[in-house]
């Protein structure tokens, strides 16, 4: 069964599983801009009023909060619609034990100074809740939520041809009608729970990571589990490892084992922030010129190039660091070759046995032999994740030599025959990622064609924003984009900017209509499968390809040109008057 986060309401039931979204009511502050107005539908059978708007925009996240404030402070009638009770996007919905970016301070956040100027941090990898008061301040500042309708999804949208708009409907029966329309949605909209026979028997508790409950888990000497070992699963298991206590016990269900490497996690004071902030508008200017949007990226020079004492003193170097360091400030070959992958894995793995005393353990937590080539797979960041293991009530359990058979009434049986009996389960199995939170929404193009029978042919889009015989229609932090190759501040804010200005153009130039021409997404596809082969991550199969989703085409969903490779090709396409889209 594929559970949808875009729809709390209607969750299947597992065992007692949790779906509280944080929700507070209503948010008081839905007001409007000076050209929109609000409608509230009718009991008597009348057809609601429609808001008439320039753009609107799906989502209050990053992007869509982005957005917002650039497209409204150039005059557009803007609005957001948001799914959640209030801003924040991924981090309103996940906030699960441990939930934490991964990106280093400072660099994941909006460079607009009327934000930063009077903004600090606690550390330099800020929690979930961090991120919520975060986007407090930024509503503080730019006024957000006065014009973001919330507690509404968006469920329909269709290209009325004849007036060059979007018809848009959500499913509070609030209805829009929009010049533009943008789908902020973000990479992770859409949660994926593998179909497990008896999942609904479970008796215990069961908590998705997307849909945690506001109120604290208390696992104190409960039985715990931990479906997955992705990021997410990494996160939840170190946590939970300190709250059970020693009367608890903790097991993690692995198909693949997580190559993590140490978060080194930081705190930073007020002054010494306050000393960096003169240096905010070059670092963040720095992240367009860095292949993943950090003040960072793979070195000058090829593994080849050194001893193998240079190469393991640099390695060294690397690790003492800590975050991505290892995996993104390292050779340049380090991801595009096997003998230098493989040598960078051999140090992984050393690296972290020695952390692992029992040896069935580390085998299945680090093996000897790699899973998959060293990042072909999305790196984690743990903190002394691995010492957890060494005790007895912490535990890996191998999903992959032995597959989950069933669920149980009191637990997780798998093919050795072992009843995991287990009080609390988090599940921690994924998204279908990039794309299938757009392809949730009933998105009608020319034609009547559906924007999901398009993309289940495989996805076509013209640089990762646009889509062939969809008007109008763009998206952001999608597939075909740096996205999940990029810290999502900066990727977020190329594309936003990007969008903004083409569309001041349209307006400045009184143009109504723009499409994607069929020729520039079948070369930009083919832009995304050449760049791709020119690394290791093809080889595996993630989400990073679809592969994670069971009847998903296989196919890269990410840029891998790089921040400046990308931004460089947005640049030329409107310098060029806006190259492969036809402008009426």
């Amino acid at each position: 069964m594929t559970r949808d986060i875009n729809d709390p309401c209607q969750l299947p039931a597992a065992g007692n599983m949790n779906h509280t979204n944080g929700s507070n009511g209503l948010n008081g502050q839905n007001g409007q801009n000076s050209h929109a107005y609000d409608v509230a539908e009718s009991n008597s059978g009348t057809p609601p009023q429609v808001e008439k708007l320039d753009v609107l925009i799906i989502g209050a996240g990053f992007a869509g909060v982005y957005l917002l404030y650039q497209l409204r402070r150039r005059g557009f009638t803007v609005k957001a619609v948001e799914m959640g009770s209030d801003l924040g996007g991924v981090w309103h919905w996940n906030k699960y034990p441990g939930a934490r970016v991964d990106t280093q301070y400072p660099v994941y956040c909006y460079s607009l100074p009327e934000v930063w100027e009077d903004w600090t941090w606690t550390c330099e990898y800020p929690d979930w809740a961090e991120l919520q008061r975060y986007f407090q301040h930024v509503d503080t500042k730019l006024g957000i939520k006065k014009d973001t309708v919330f507690n509404t999804k968006i469920v329909a949208a269709e290209f009325e041809e004849s007036k060059n708009t979007w018809s848009i409907r959500s499913d509070t029966g609030r209805r829009f009608q929009s010049r533009y329309f943008i789908a902020s949605t973000g990479f992770a909209a859409k949660r994926y729970i593998p179909d497990y026979a008896g999942l609904d028997s479970f008796k215990g508790t069961m908590h998705h990571s997307s849909f945690w409950p506001s109120e604290p888990v208390n696992v104190k000497g409960k039985r715990v589990g931990v479906l997955g070992s992705g990021a997410t699963g990494i996160q939840i298991t170190q946590e939970w490892a300190d709250e059970v206590g020693d009367t608890g016990s903790v097991k993690m269900f692995q198909r693949t084992p997580n190559l993590c490497c140490p978060m080194n996690q930081k705190t930073l004071s007020v002054q010494e922030q306050e000393a960096h902030k003169i240096k905010y508008p070059e670092w963040f200017k720095q992240r367009w010129n860095t292949v993943g949007g950090f003040l960072y990226q793979p070195r000058d020079t090829a593994s080849s190039d050194h001893t193998p004492e240079e190469r393991q003193a640099l390695y060294e170097d690397l690790w003492a660091i800590g975050g991505f360091r290892f995996y993104a400030n390292n050779y340049n070959d380090m991801t595009k070759d096997l003998k230098a992958n493989r040598e960078a894995y051999n140090f992984w793995r050393d690296k972290t046995r020695a952390r692992i005393h029992d040896k069935t353990k580390a085998d299945i937590l680090a093996p000897m032999e790699p899973p998959h080539p060293f990042g072909a797979k999305r790196v984690a960041l743990e903190q002394r994740l691995y010492e957890k293991f060494n005790r007895p009530n912490i535990d890996v359990v191998d999903i992959k030599n032995h597959p989950i058979v069933r669920f149980e009434p009191e637990g997780i049986r798998t093919a050795d025959g072992i009843l995991h009996e287990l009080d609390i389960l988090a599940i921690a199995t994924g998204f279908d990622s990039l794309t299938g939170g757009l392809k949730n929404i009933a998105i009608h193009g020319l034609n009547d064609e559906l924007l999901a029978d398009k993309w289940d042919r495989g996805t076509h889009t013209y640089l990762g924003m646009a889509t062939a015989r969809f008007p109008n229609f763009f998206f952001t932090y999608g597939p075909q984009a740096p996205s999940a190759f990029s810290n999502g501040a900066a990727c977020i804010e190329i594309q936003g900017d990007w969008i903004v200005e083409l569309l001041v153009r349209m307006r400045q130039e009184q143009r109504q209509r723009i499409d994607v021409r069929d020729d520039a997404e079948v070369a930009w596809k083919a832009t995304i499968h050449e760049l791709s082969a020119k690394g290791l991550r093809h080889y595996t199969d993630s989400w990073y390809n679809g592969a994670n989703i069971p009847g998903k085409a296989r196919e890269p969903l990410n840029y891998a040109g790089g921040i400046p490779m990308y931004r460089k090709t947005l640049n030329e396409v409107r310098d060029q008057g806006y190259s492969g889209f036809s402008l009426q």
